[in-house]
């Protein structure tokens, strides 16, 4: 299979049983999965953002023939550095049979032309350290600023 065969489009209603388990395997490559997996609530939220107007959250899907082999969820926000918002590319994955073929690079530049036709000023994402293969993909089509991200879970 070559990115060349691969449509990119949103995400539509239909694609759910598609999507779940790239949904699925996403959060598994991050830890999330058996005892720690998202709560089925999350998933249900997260999918229907995908179809409120009203949301910034936003999904694209990688299609070759009828099969989904890739996902990007996006979302837009302001920021204190810039008039526009911008767009965090929150979520990124392909099928492990898919990987190294440009699918996810067609991804990304889907979400970067998406950012762009709002009017957004800058796409901006993270990964874990550990994650090779996918930096290796990131250093080609991004910079890396040096940042490292810390985070506090709060009480629900």
């Amino acid at each position: 299979m070559l990115a060349d065969s691969i449509l990119i489009r949103p995400i539509e209603r239909t694609d759910y049983k598609q999507w779940l388990p790239l949904w699925d395997g996403y959060n598994a490559f991050y830890g999330r999965s058996g005892a720690t997996a998202l709560p089925e609530a999350i998933t249900v939220a997260t999918w229907e953002r995908f179809f409120d107007p009203a949301e910034p959250v936003h999904a694209l899907v990688a299609v070759q023939g009828e099969r989904i082999v890739g996902l990007a969820h996006y979302l837009f926000h302001r920021s204190t550095t810039r008039l526009n918002e911008v767009c965090y590319l929150n979520d990124l994955f392909t099928l492990p049979e898919c990987r190294g073929q440009g699918i996810a690079r067609r991804l990304i530049e889907a979400v970067y032309a998406s950012a762009q036709a709002v009017g957004s000023t800058r796409v901006y994402w993270s990964t874990q350290t550990t994650n090779i293969a996918g930096r290796a993909l990131y250093d080609q089509v991004a910079q890396h600023h040096g940042f490292i991200i810390y985070s506090h879970e709060l009480g629900a």
